[in-house]
């Protein structure tokens, strides 16, 4: 079956690749990451999950995180000792 996706689904489904980019590809939690998974929901869900603990809510917050934002929380479940880019950068 073909199913076309409204506007809105697609710009959340946009939204989650977009975000999981930086944590996997980009290196910065490449070899932290076992799996990322897009799940589809209904009614505009949005919501990132770190061993099934719901760890961002755009139901709950409004909005989408940034991108510094999501790595930030990530490390901080899956790897506290980490320095990540913007860590660096800020201490220079």
């Amino acid at each position: 079956m073909t199913k076309i996706l409204s506007p809105r689904l697609v710009i959340i489904v946009l939204a989650a690749a977009l975000l999981a980019y930086p944590l996997v590809l980009s290196g910065a939690f490449s070899t932290d990451i076992g799996e990322i998974a897009l799940i589809p929901g209904a009614g505009g869900v949005f919501a990132i999950c770190i061993d099934d603990d719901a760890v961002w809510s755009r139901a709950e917050l409004g909005r989408f995180p940034e991108i510094k934002e999501l790595k930030q929380i990530v490390r901080d479940r899956i790897a506290p000792g980490k320095l990540l880019e913007d860590d660096r950068e800020a201490q220079c």
